[in-house]
């Protein structure tokens, strides 16, 4: 069940809000246990026989957290069984396939297994994870009720595609908190913006990325590689942003804050702004969870001191940071699915960025010097801004793409001839759309490029809210009604699985 589906927005939720609101506030227990069942409902919808594995991952880490709390004697071992089971999981579920492929080209004959990927595996292993890690270090108390951690691991709204939310964020919330009026309004209008960037902006620019990254990469025409990235870029910053938008509105409606997963990514001027914008949750988990406690290893903590003979004690202390940094940027690649596309494309290639970036900073003073190039001139601040960019969408590129040689085929196609024959191979017009449903697809292209734009400077929401009420109720009602009408003329628009929900690209 996806947030955009006719079942979730027109039965899931009307029926999950009848029944949770119909319980009296002070009843925190029922309105939880209601928000429990229909969130496990909601991830068993989806597969069945995956309810077992969620059900597992929440007795295992509320066990977990009991046993790492201060008064246990082992729980330094129960820490370390809790997050080994946690690991072998989701190394089993979601890597396994990819470690026997590999092996296999080595040693011939070895089975590979499939195996189906459980929905939002990685989130939710991850947050319950948290928990642990937070209990452990004394961050957090030990939650005795096994229901809040059930519901903390289970909750619908960020269940399948995140944010990773730490136990700390809203361990408050679950016991107690106090659903208003003004909440729900908020919530209901972020996730009306949600489903409106997913149906009107993603999926209108998922149809013409498809169309590119289906033919085979050897005849694409120069535009024709570059439409296809552009519009993979503008698809998964959309899509994913939304379905983020719709997690954090639905908490509101049931008085829960989720943190926020984007700040305006195609603002940044750096690659490292960029993860700073982009899918914060994620970043701020492996800085807390693995960077940091990485570098105080005893490892990474002596490694400065055998270096510095050799590259002098700036030189050492730089060489040990790249070297953890390349471990976090593996796995922020390898996190996002068992391929070397996704390891490259979301890891390795940005950590060559970042560290490139960083060994050449003397030369680029230099030579902003030379110039007399003033770092805060908008001239500057707009190049940096396209470069990144451009850059990201390089990154993107092995993302969508099946293998990385036809990643590397593709950009080979986007920096060789001269062509600029935009509908080359019939793409647009091979669609097989009616009048109807192009015009949908232009409007929402069109309006695609305006929010792209306008979205980066002020949220939209708050630039209505400075509207009159009359206008505002009229571009929300206009919204749902053009959201209504995708749903019923648009090709494939109105249950679309969210690219993050398992990384199928």
């Amino acid at each position: 069940m996806v947030f955009s589906s006719v079942s979730f927005l027109f039965v899931f939720l009307p029926a999950l809000l009848l029944v949770y609101f119909l319980i009296p506030s002070k009843y925190r227990s029922g309105r939880n246990l209601v928000l429990l069942i229909f969130s496990l409902f909601f991830y068993a919808y989806g597969g069945p026989r995956f309810l077992i594995l969620m059900l597992v991952s929440i007795a295992l880490n509320y066990v977990g957290g009991l046993l790492c709390a201060p008064s246990f004697q082992w729980r330094r071992a129960a820490l370390w069984i809790t997050v080994a089971i946690n690991l072998g999981l989701l190394g089993w579920f979601k890597y396994a396939t990819f470690l026997a492929e590999n092996l296999s080209k080595l040693w011939t004959g070895l089975p590979v297994p499939e195996i189906t990927l459980p929905i939002g595996i990685s989130f939710f292993t991850f947050q319950g994870m948290s928990y642990v890690l937070d209990v452990y270090r004394g961050d957090a108390q030990a939650e005795r009720n096994p229901l809040r951690i059930a519901l903390y691991i289970s909750l619908f709204p960020q269940l399948v595609a995140g944010p990773i939310v730490r136990y700390t964020t809203v361990a408050a919330e679950l016991r107690q908190r106090r659903e208003t009026l003004e909440d729900f309004s908020d919530g209901a209008v972020r996730f009306l913006f949600g489903l409106a960037k997913k149906m009107l902006l993603a999926n209108s620019l998922g149809l013409i990325a498809d169309d590119v990254f289906a033919l085979a990469p050897q005849t694409l025409s120069v535009s024709l590689a570059w439409l296809g990235a552009l519009a993979y870029t503008g698809q998964i910053y959309f899509d994913f942003s939304g379905y983020s938008d719709m997690a954090v509105g639905l908490g509101l409606l049931f008085g829960i804050r989720l943190p926020e997963n984007f700040s305006a990514p195609f603002l940044s001027r750096s690659i490292e702004e960029y993860w700073r914008r982009w899918h914060i949750s994620l970043g701020d988990w492996l800085k807390n969870y693995l960077f940091y406690p990485l570098l105080r290893t005893k490892f990474f903590m002596n490694l400065p001191k055998k270096l510095k003979g050799k590259l002098g004690k700036k030189g050492a202390k730089q060489a040990t940071t790249f070297l953890a940094m390349l471990i976090l940027w593996f796995t922020i690649g390898y996190w996002h699915g068992g391929a070397w596309t996704f390891i490259i494309g979301c890891g390795l290639l940005h950590w060559f960025y970042i560290v490139s970036g960083k060994l050449m900073e003397p030369l680029f003073v230099k030579w902003r010097a030379f110039f007399h190039i003033e770092k805060e001139k908008k001239g500057f601040i707009l190049f940096q801004r396209v470069r990144t960019f451009f850059l990201v969408m390089i990154g993107l590129v092995f993302f969508r793409s099946a293998t990385v040689p036809d990643a590397l085929r593709v950009l080979g196609r986007g920096v060789s001839g001269l062509g600029l024959q935009l509908f080359r191979n019939g793409v647009l017009s091979g669609l097989g759309l009616d009048w109807t449903e192009l015009m949908i697809l232009a409007v929402s292209i069109l309006f695609s490029a305006w929010v792209t734009i306008h979205n980066q400077k002020e949220d939209m929401r708050v630039t209505l809210e400075k509207k009159p009420i009359w206008l505002r109720w009229i571009a929300l009602y206009a919204l749902l009604f053009y959201v209504i009408l995708l749903g019923k003329y648009g090709p494939g628009y109105s249950a679309s699985e969210f690219i993050y929900q398992n990384f199928k690209v």
